[in-house]
């Protein structure tokens, strides 16, 4: 009888202690990230940090983050499948690198039915489309900035070296313009205002070509190609909307035979390695950085602030109850080497 007993108590003390351990689990959060294309440097870098960020965040909050990233190669139809996947497996929150900013609408609705949170980042959905759903968000910057920022890096130039930027010494600065995907919001935002800055200061302007390259460095390298050939009078400058298309441009230049001393001046937008890099050798004349850090940490600070059922207000202000915006910075070669040079 004794033995019994110390058998069945054994027994409840091992209930105890294993019921113990399955309470000690942390909970598993699941967050779906669904990038428009994997090839977007940009938007690799910040797929990337969301990783890295998300593991950080783990021990901090003593619970398990899995972070899933998937790519829509362009396609909005791949990306609605991809978002179905999230939303029909449980997933906690989905972020959306949306492909076509005007077909937000359909993601909103399926993330209202599943009662799933809904962030959207970079590519800025049209704002009818957050408004239909108190919890779809967007992070990201104002294209604007980023277009002002650029025509400021030229204008700077123009004013510091006009003796050299102006080569055919006609007091106009001659240039091209290579844009972002058709209709993206920061393709407009950065074309109209990078030059609406050098307008608004009075440089006198030539625009000898205007082409879109859709973010791609091998489309950019192309129409630059294209252009040193057909083009006549020297392209002192080149607006690129990102740094890929930017780099293209350099790599265009230096294969016709142009020297490092003798490329146009040519600005872009992210600061991604490379394109810093080229504005420390000289290549650049500078880059408008896009806070690829701070997009990935507030998505994630947003992700776990939801997902763990608390109010959003303790970690961010929402402008107009949907958005949070972050600001661009400049970096010309001054920054650049600043930059590699800290601690």
């Amino acid at each position: 009888m004794r033995a019994k007993i110390a058998a069945l108590l054994l027994l409840f003390l091992l209930s105890l202690g294993l019921t113990g351990c399955i309470r000690q689990q942390p909970p598993v959060f699941r967050i779906g990230v669904a990038l428009y294309s994997q090839e977007d440097t940009f938007i690799s870098t910040v797929g990337q940090k969301m990783e890295r960020l998300a593991k950080e965040e783990e021990q901090k909050r003593g619970i398990k983050i899995n972070v899933t990233l998937v790519d829509g190669d362009r396609s909005q139809s791949v990306q609605n499948e991809q978002v179905d996947r999230f939303l029909n497996q449980g997933y906690d929150i989905i972020c959306v690198n949306i492909v076509d900013r005007t077909a937000a609408a359909v993601i909103v609705d399926k993330a209202q039915r599943a009662n799933v949170p809904v962030l959207f980042f970079n590519r800025e959905p049209v704002e009818e489309d957050l408004d239909r759903w108190e919890s779809a968000y967007y992070v990201g910057a104002d294209g604007a900035q980023a277009g002002r920022m650029q025509g400021q890096l030229v204008l700077d130039a123009w004013h510091e070296r006009q003796e050299i930027l102006d080569r055919n010494g006609d007091g106009i600065l001659q240039y091209v313009m290579l844009e972002g995907e058709p209709g993206h919001q920061d393709t407009l935002l950065r074309t109209e205002y990078s030059i609406k800055t050098l307008q608004e200061a009075g440089v006198p302007l030539d625009r000898l070509g205007s082409s879109t390259a859709d973010w791609q460095r091998g489309k950019a390298r192309l129409k630059m190609e294209q252009w040193l050939k057909e083009t006549d009078t020297t392209i002192e400058a080149v607006f690129a909307n990102n740094d890929d298309m930017a780099l293209g441009v350099i790599d265009a230049c230096l294969k016709s035979g142009m020297q490092p001393q003798d490329l146009p001046l040519v600005v872009g937008v992210d600061a991604t390695e490379e394109a810093v890099q080229a504005v420390r050798d000289g290549h650049m004349a500078g880059t408008v950085r896009n806070d690829a850090e701070g997009e990935a940490a507030w998505m994630i600070q947003v992700a776990c602030t939801l997902m763990e059922s608390k109010p959003l207000e303790e970690v961010v202000e929402l402008v107009d109850d949907h958005y949070i915006w972050l600001e661009y910075s400049l970096v010309d070669q001054a920054a650049a080497i600043a930059e590699e040079q800290a601690p």
